[in-house]
């Protein structure tokens, strides 16, 4: 039996770029800390996948000053949404068609 794995994203192997997008895609807005405290990554580590995600568009990133302190919010994008439900349908077909 052949393996389907058309409609799987490459943006969305990695964890935490999953991870990302999950928690994303409940929340209107995530800031920073919160998405580094969630997935429990390292600074860098975080800012790596998160620019990777901007690159193709799929989130969008807002900067603000709250109390003269830098604060980075990001949201899902309606393509980055769009991708990420096609990526879960294959996920799910792909775990339906091993029954």
């Amino acid at each position: 039996m052949k393996i389907s794995i058309n409609g799987l994203h490459k943006a969305f192997e990695s964890r935490i770029r999953l991870g990302i997008m999950s928690a994303l895609a409940v929340n209107d807005s995530l800031d920073f800390s919160s998405l580094k405290d969630y997935l429990e990554v390292t600074d860098g580590n975080l800012a790596s996948h998160l620019k990777a995600l901007e690159k193709e568009h799929f989130i969008e990133v807002t900067k603000a000053f709250i109390d003269r302190k830098p604060n980075t919010k990001y949201a899902m994008t309606r393509s980055g949404r769009k991708a990420f439900e096609e990526h879960l349908t294959a996920l799910e077909n792909l775990i339906k068609s091993q029954k």
